[in-house]
């Protein structure tokens, strides 16, 4: 068998290939994040906002927690009601936190909410608790029962 030059740069490059499809794979999309969400609502109403908020944080059945991608919930004010990546973050008012560039996300994110009632919003800068960096984000939030919003964000492509 002979192998040129060609043919072994090709076997060497596939593993590059296939690792980047790989990498692409370990990330929510944007259509998972907008069905989570959907889901999300649904079950509120269905069940309630205490017992989903609990499902968001805790996750035991894992159908809100996918790869990166995860539910969280706040009230108009802030207040964070749910929150699937990190639960110490529950109780917490966060209307004022700013992302590295000086963005209240949170905030602009209940406006956004408040004023279209459903939406992308982003993209803001937010630590990736599966790669332990900060990377640019952009979540879909519809409103939730009463003053509320629930989330799903996505982590955006590095370019």
């Amino acid at each position: 068998m002979k192998f040129s030059l060609k043919s072994t740069a090709f076997a060497m490059a596939l593993p590059l290939v296939f690792s980047g499809v790989a990498l692409a794979n370990d990330r929510g999309s944007e259509a998972e994040a907008q069905a989570m969400v959907v889901k999300a609502v649904a079950l509120v109403k269905s069940a309630g906002p205490e017992k989903a908020y609990k499902a968001f944080t805790e996750h035991p059945d894992g159908a809100f927690k996918d790869r990166d991608l995860y539910i969280f919930a706040y009230d108009f004010d802030g207040n964070c009601l749910a929150q699937g990546a990190n639960a110490k973050m529950v109780g917490k008012n966060l209307i004022a936190l700013k992302d590295i560039d000086g963005n209240t996300f949170i905030k602009g994110m209940i406006e956004m909410v408040q004023s279209k009632k459903k939406g992308w919003y982003g993209p803001y800068k937010f630590n990736n608790a599966e790669t332990k960096t900060i990377e640019q984000k952009k979540s879909y939030c519809e409103q939730g029962a009463g003053n509320t919003m629930l989330c799903v964000g996505t982590y955006l492509a590095a370019k």
